[in-house]
C-alpha cells in the first residue's frame, strides 16, 4: 500500500483543519496554565511586598505555581500543533485539578464558585481531549487501530 492510501500519525495531523474539540480543550489548558501563573504571581507579590505569616513559604508556593504552570502550557501549545504527546499532560492537569475542585468546594467561602469553576473546567476538559475524534486527530492509535 502506498503512504496516500495508509497514512502514518504524522500525516494524520497534518491532513484538515483542527477539529474545535481540540481547539477547546487546549484554550481550557491554557486558562488553567494563565491562572496558575496569576496565583503563583500574586503569592510572589505578597510574598515581597505584603505580611505573610512565613515570607519563605510565600515565595516558594509562588515559584512553585509558576513551574506547575508550564504543564499545562506546553500542553496547549502541544495540542494547538496537533502533537500526540500532548494529550498526556493534558489529561493529567485535569486529573489534578478535581482534587483541588473538591477540596475548594469543601471550604465555606467565597472558595465555592472557584471550586465549581474548576471543576466545570477539568470535566469539560477531559471530555473532549479524551473523545475520539481529539484522539484521531492527533494521530494516537486506539486498541485494535493496526497502522503500518
Amino acid at each position: 500500500m502506498s503512504s496516500a492510501q495508509n497514512p502514518t500519525p504524522e500525516a494524520a495531523t497534518e491532513a484538515g483543519p483542527r477539529p474545535g474539540r481540540l481547539t477547546a480543550a487546549a484554550a481550557l489548558a491554557a486558562l488553567e496554565g494563565l491562572a496558575l501563573v496569576a496565583g503563583g504571581v500574586w503569592m510572589l507579590v505578597l510574598g515581597f511586598t505584603g505580611h505573610p505569616d512565613d515570607r519563605t513559604s510565600a515565595v516558594t508556593g509562588g515559584i512553585t505555581l509558576m513551574v506547575l504552570a508550564l504543564l499545562p502550557l506546553l500542553a496547549a501549545r502541544g495540542l494547538l500543533g496537533r502533537r500526540g504527546w500532548s494529550r498526556g499532560p493534558a489529561v493529567i492537569t485535569q486529573i489534578m485539578a478535581l482534587p483541588v475542585a473538591y477540596n475548594l468546594l469543601q471550604a465555606d467561602s467565597v472558595a465555592i464558585p472557584a471550586g465549581i469553576a474548576l471543576a466545570v473546567v477539568a470535566v469539560t476538559a477531559l471530555v473532549l481531549l479524551l473523545n475520539p475524534g481529539t484522539t484521531r486527530a492527533l494521530g494516537i492509535r486506539g486498541p485494535g487501530d493496526e497502522r503500518k
